[in-house]
């Protein structure tokens, strides 16, 4: 019996010192927790989590409620906000809010419309751009369709970019104009992963085509391609220096993780299905930072502002801040961790960021109001 009471003493002896070191190095250990592992990061710089204390701020309003999985949004030159709605729905959101369906859209999994990109001489041509899954025949594509938008009505369709593979899943959907004036697409695997180490495949690839879809002379493979080995692009930006930043799923099921922000540079192979993380293969480019096996991101969109990259997460259900150094990223903090839940686009318009939130997409939880429309002001950034 003596025996026994000894072990016994000895056990919670041995947890109350576990639960004390424990409090001392709290702040050792939960760094630790948000240190992507094998990450790409300089040794020693962790994900910082920084307080929601922003949560009760005059600064950040909710200036839309209801809309049904919002996908990508632009600002006009009247101030009014177009967002995409998945389900196949074109919003002008103002003092109004007028409703275009979207004819042809095939929301199923992952796919449905996408991505919006007005043309960067808008306020003489009126340059709507979408994309958007569909049906050819049984098979789900996606493709890039260009309108003109004047007096809250589309018209003029045109089919600028088809036959993009399509699927349940990993269907990318990303457009931007960038400082070019050309228009850059993002396309996902569509489950074929191997395609994406096929640069004459539209799968896994960023596309790079002139405004009637065309294909620029300095393309790398004479094709829409610009870059490829990619799994599934979210998000698209430039910064001050012109170079494009982006945001990729990584692996996804039980394994999840290794999310990755890519620099992105013509004609290269960024490695999926072959690498990631850490990993290099000759001829293949590994990520400038990487969410790690342990963590996942599930990055949306990304938007650049004064040497900082705000990227969005899904199911990560934050806003991350990533600080460039030239081509490198020195740190990256969190935001708002789990207080919106999931988060889909970015857009940066005057002094504030804008966020929509993606709860009502069968992964998450749809709180009162969801989805929603976000505005922050970017002051709230400048400390941190």
């Amino acid at each position: 019996m003596k025996t026994m009471n000894k072990k016994i003493a000895i056990f919670v002896f041995t947890i109350l010192l576990i639960i004390t070191l424990g409090y001392l190095n709290k702040d050792k250990i939960i760094a630790s927790f948000f240190k992507p592992s094998n990450s790409t990061i300089p040794s020693g710089l962790a994900v910082k989590e920084l307080s929601n204390q922003y949560t009760d701020l005059p600064d950040i309003e909710v200036i839309a409620e209801d809309l049904e999985i919002p996908w990508e949004m632009a600002f006009l030159p009247s101030g009014e906000t177009l967002i995409t709605e998945r389900p196949g729905r074109l919003l002008i959101v103002g003092d109004d809010r007028n409703v275009i369906p979207i004819e042809g859209v095939e929301h199923v999994g992952e796919g449905g419309l996408l991505g919006l990109a007005l043309h960067p001489d808008f306020e003489n041509n009126n340059w709507v751009y979408l994309y958007l899954t569909t049906l050819q025949g049984d098979a789900l594509v996606n493709r890039v369709e260009r309108y003109r938008l004047e007096n809250n009505l589309l018209s003029d369709r045109q089919v600028i970019v088809e036959n993009i593979p399509g699927a349940m899943y990993h269907d990318g959907g990303r457009i931007e104009f960038g400082p070019d004036r050309l228009l850059y697409i993002s396309t996902g695997d569509a489950g074929k992963d191997d395609q994406a180490q096929n640069n004459q495949s539209l799968n896994g690839t960023i596309l790079r085509v002139s405004d009637d879809g065309s294909i620029p002379q300095d393309n790398p493979f004479n094709s829409m391609v610009f870059s490829y080995g990619h799994r599934n692009v979210q998000g698209l930006a430039w910064d001050d220096q012109a170079n494009l930043w982006i945001t990729e799923h990584g692996r996804s099921g039980v394994k999840s993780g290794f999310d990755e922000l890519n620099l992105i540079k013509s004609g290269q192979n960024y490695g999926w299905p072959i690498i990631e993380g850490d990993e290099e293969q000759a001829g293949m480019i590994k990520p400038v930072l990487h969410s790690g096996a342990e963590e996942t991101w599930a990055p949306g969109d990304v938007a650049y502002y004064q040497g900082k990259l705000f990227f969005t997460g899904l199911r990560g259900a934050s806003l991350y801040q990533a600080t460039v150094d030239g081509e490198t990223v020195s740190s990256i903090k969190r935001h708002f961790s789990g207080e919106f839940g999931r988060l889909r686009a970015a857009r940066i318009y005057g002094d504030y960021i804008y966020l929509t939130t993606s709860n009502r997409d069968g992964r998450g939880i749809s709180n009162d109001g969801d989805d929603k429309l976000i505005r922050i002001k970017l002051s709230l950034f400048e400390e941190n």
